[in-house]
């Protein structure tokens, strides 16, 4: 499934919508998972790992992408360049409920909407898969206020704090939102 559309600020930029990951991906993640500045390398080995994990396995992975590219470009042009995307999946163990793992922008097409695009698409093929709840975390750290914003700006609440969880004075926060029925059959 794709979409395409245009955002833009300052100057206009097409985007195209893509849930097929490809293996040139997980180079294009890193670069832009890096260039946030956000993440330490082994959150980015991390990010990367789930790339590898779905190219080898699969749906079976357990792990789903959505990720924007540029508009597809014309015969004799580069290919593509990945600007944002969206890793998540089921949570094991329980009933329609996800986590949405990842969401990067790519830190010069931020504030274009492609974040709110990724959000919307993921909600969307959470309740096509007869999803209800998405889980969302994140730091406390002074620099993912930003992050938490946005967050709250789609429609999550913080649900949950968990104090010192990744290091000292960095909580762990839960976001979640209902986008399916309260329960299965509604």
């Amino acid at each position: 499934m794709s979409a395409t559309g245009s955002k833009s600020g300052g100057a206009g930029i097409g985007f195209a919508l893509r849930e097929d990951l490809r293996a040139h991906d997980e180079a294009a993640i890193r670069r832009i998972a890096d260039a946030t500045a956000f993440f330490r390398p082994d959150e980015v080995d991390v990010a990367c790992e789930l790339v590898r994990e779905r190219l080898d396995r699969g749906p079976a992975s357990g792990y789903e992408f959505v990720l924007a590219d540029d508009a597809p470009a014309p015969p004799g042009q580069p290919p593509a360049r990945l600007l944002a995307y969206a890793c998540f999946g089921p949570i094991a163990c329980t009933v329609g409920s996800y986590d949405l793992y990842w969401i990067i922008v790519d830190p010069a097409y931020q504030g274009r909407g492609l974040g709110r695009l990724l959000i919307d698409a993921v909600e969307q093929r959470v309740r096509a898969a007869a999803g209800r709840k998405v889980y969302i975390e994140t730091s406390s750290l002074p620099r993912y206020t930003p992050t938490q914003r946005f967050y709250e700006r789609c429609g999550y609440i913080l649900e949950a704090r968990l104090p010192d969880f990744y290091q000292p004075g960095d909580d762990k926060l839960v976001y979640a939102k209902t986008v399916g029925p309260a329960s299965p059959g509604q």
